[in-house]
């Protein structure tokens, strides 16, 4: 399972750039160290040397940061015995202030990157049971997944999927709570909780989403918030049968899925719409469930719309079917890692949504069919 935010640049010109930030506290007072003493004293570089303890404060923990301090007030020193008309009392003054200050804004940064560390780890622990990493083959069923978040430090959002291996079949579930926040991320839980606990024992893929539709009105009626008429989530369940060449999908309002069948791409727009989860009260609890082909080596491919709302410089939406089309059969984790690669690159490595999908290939060979 792959998990991003953004574009990243390569490790050994990142690492490169990084570490030439990290001395520029130390080359800033070098550098006006040295003007300070080959300039004529009417130019006075040495009142600029508070410059540089108010830089470390940014990126250098508190002992460096005074050091620094100390080693510029000690410049300032050094260069009143050459020009004694510096003003040097009040550029010592403002140095040691300012290194006071910048050591007090180190220690306060310093615990809240601590802080910040502690929040991801929470959020790395919650986003494993939320989105737990999925079996890469089920049976004879390939599967893998792919989690991309619009912001870089996002761990977690209302992009949700699952799998889960059953008497009827390998049942599948993606989708996407509308909404953004701790609230979001509740509702994706609360539908995957219930998936997870009823794939097991609902015989139709009606019935799971009848419990979804329970499960999430609950949810927001006991946490209600000021967007509760507009909370829903938009869902597609897909059960592939053990010993069947065919699948059945129920789509609840999300977008629709892309099958590779024999050598063919079909977008599997449903038959009949079924409404989002949450909405069954205002327009009917009444789900509709098509049955397609899906024969050995078929693939398909599940995903939220943050992947086909993914726009260009142009404003362009990136074209998930052509797409498809030019990338040709691939095995599953061989087609999300392209389409890692060219959503960051179609954007510009900056997604204004988050992204999930789930590419499933057909076994190449089924189990005998049983008699009638």
């Amino acid at each position: 399972m792959i998990m991003s935010g953004r574009l990243r640049r390569p490790r050994r010109f990142y690492g490169a750039r990084w570490k030439a930030v990290l001395l520029s506290p130390a080359i800033l007072t070098v550098l006006i160290s040295s003007l300070a003493f080959s300039t004529p004293r009417e130019i006075a570089f040495s009142r600029l040397l508070p410059a540089a303890p108010a830089l470390a404060a940014a990126m250098w923990p508190v002992l460096p940061t005074v050091l620094l301090g100390t080693f510029c007030l000690l410049v300032m020193i050094s260069l009143s015995f050459f020009y004694a008309d510096l003003g040097t009392p009040y550029t010592a003054a403002a140095i040691v202030l300012v290194t006071l200050a910048a050591a007090y804004a180190s220690h306060v940064r310093i615990q809240r990157e601590e802080a910040l560390f502690h929040v991801r780890l929470v959020a790395d622990a919650a986003q494993k049971v939320l989105l737990r990493p999925l079996p890469s083959r089920i049976k004879d069923v390939e599967i893998e997944s792919l989690y991309l978040a619009a912001q870089e430090q996002a761990r977690i959002g209302g992009d949700f999927y699952e799998v889960a291996d059953t008497p009827y079949g390998v049942r599948l579930l993606i989708g996407d709570v509308r909404g953004k926040g701790l609230s979001a991320v509740g509702a994706a839980s609360a539908v995957i909780s219930c998936f997870r606990e009823n794939a097991y024992d609902q015989p139709d893929l009606r019935g799971i989403t009848r419990r979804l539709e329970t499960s999430i009105t609950r949810y927001s009626a006991a946490f209600p918030t000021q967007d509760l008429p507009e909370r829903f989530a938009t869902a597609l369940l897909v059960e592939i049968p053990h010993d069947s060449d065919a699948i059945r999908i129920l789509n609840c309002g999300h977008p629709p899925p892309l099958l590779v069948h024999r050598g063919e791409i079909r977008v599997l727009e449903p038959s009949t719409p079924s409404p989002p989860l949450n909405l069954a009260a205002l327009i009917g609890d009444h789900y509709y469930v098509d049955t397609v082909p899906f024969d050995p080596g078929d693939h398909l491919l599940l995903y939220t719309d943050g992947v086909t709302e993914t726009r260009d410089r142009a404003g362009e939406f990136f074209p998930l079917p052509d797409w498809m089309r030019r990338n040709g059969p691939a095995a599953p984790r061989d087609l999300l890692d392209r389409l890692h690669h060219d959503l960051l690159r179609y954007s510009g490595g900056r997604l204004d949504d988050d992204i999930a999908a789930l590419a499933v290939r057909c076994p190449n060979s089924r189990g005998p069919t049983p008699a009638a």
